[in-house]
């Protein structure tokens, strides 16, 4: 079944059966936004990954409170809410929002701290990650995509930047070294030891620490932040296939290769489109290997830009597909209002916001 048959068939059958159960249900009929919100959660189906530790299988609180916490963190980022204290108050006060995140009562909203506890869980365990590739591979895993637009986000962060740990340099002598005296080999390029590794691997060994990022804007002017980068790969009609976060300061290129890795593993795809920042030979080579079409804005280096030929630039301008998708997630949902701490809790929330986005943008796509 195609892509587009698929998600009709799943909305056709939201809209004649749980709608009206819906209706039927609730003290009020839904709304646009609460109808739209259902079909998201629907798609999502996040409560099928929320783990289950061995701590909560006899003792705490039931897995179905979980479930509905995490239903309303996707919720909270829809529907745009900065503070989980507001999420809260409105599951209290709005009885429909309340029953389609899975809280039968008023007085089974959890507080404040229950929700934190349950974020924590949910970073953890790396949730948002795990349910983004359920959803890349049920939907995308059998369609061959044109290409990949590959870019970073500045994400800021709500915490001190790390200190900067100044490694000493060991004085080279200059000239020939003289006969019998042995030198240290170089250190190994870091695109050099991922052509080697896993995605995984590579991943690892990337730091995530908050810290000070700098980058020029669209308009040429430099622009600094205390925080992380968010690494995404996108697709030609606007989902998010991968998505990696760094400390502020790793540039853009140290991410390409584990993010071709990964994005491969997960579908098919023909060109990889990149800015002037991943113009190195590696990134060429790598995606080559991977069985793929570079194309990649030349970055002069103080010599004449070589041009693309005509071709290379009318398909290059699909890049803006990645641009649009980093605009959305900070303005719609929820990737401007990071509140948390640390690399793991901050990637969980903008995971849901991700999660919410290829939602929304898979309905957008097929006209649902």
């Amino acid at each position: 079944m195609k892509l587009k048959e698929r998600i009709s068939w799943l909305m056709d059958t939201v809209q004649q059966s749980l709608f009206p159960h819906l209706n039927e249900c609730l003290p009020e009929p839904l709304t646009g936004r609460e109808k739209h919100l259902v079909k998201i959660l629907e798609l999502i189906q996040i409560e099928k990954y929320v783990p289950v530790t061995a701590s909560r299988q006899w003792l705490g609180r039931p897995i179905k409170e979980r479930e509905a916490i995490a239903r309303a963190f996707v919720a909270k980022a829809i529907l745009k809410y900065q503070h989980t204290s507001s999420l809260r108050n409105e599951l209290r006060s709005t009885p429909n929002l309340r029953f389609i995140c899975g809280f039968a009562k008023r007085q089974d909203v959890p507080s404040e701290a229950t929700f934190s506890r349950a974020f924590g869980e949910f970073a953890k365990a790396g949730l948002g990650v795990k349910v983004h590739d359920a959803l890349v591979k049920e939907h995308l895993s059998s369609e061959l995509i044109g290409h990949v637009s590959r870019d970073s986000t500045a994400i800021v962060g709500r915490e001190k930047p790390a200190k900067k740990i100044k490694q000493a340099k060991i004085a080279k002598k200059k000239g020939r070294p003289a006969k019998g005296d042995i030198r240290q080999p170089a250190v190994p390029k870091r695109l050099d030891v991922q052509r080697n590794q896993t995605a995984e691997e590579a991943i690892a060994l990337l730091p995530t620490v908050c810290n000070r990022g700098v980058k020029k804007n669209a308009k040429g002017y430099t622009e600094t932040w205390n925080g992380f980068k968010l690494h995404i790969d996108v697709n030609d009609c606007g989902l998010p296939l991968s998505a990696v976060l760094t400390s502020a300061s790793v540039h853009d290129s140290q991410v390409a290769i584990p993010l071709m890795k990964l994005t491969s593993g997960k579908v098919d795809y023909c060109y990889d489109l990149m800015d002037a920042a991943y113009d190195a030979a590696q990134l060429w080579e790598q995606s080559r290997d991977l069985g793929h079409v570079p194309i990649i804005d030349r970055n002069p280096r103080r010599k004449e830009a070589v041009p693309m030929a005509p071709h290379e630039a009318e398909r290059y301008n699909e890049r803006t597909a990645s641009e649009r998708c980093n605009s959305r997630l900070k303005e719609d949902f929820g990737g401007r209002s990071v509140m948390v701490r640390g690399s793991h809790k901050v990637m969980m929330h903008l995971m849901f916001g991700m999660l919410a986005l290829f939602a929304d943008q898979l309905l957008k796509v097929t006209g649902c």
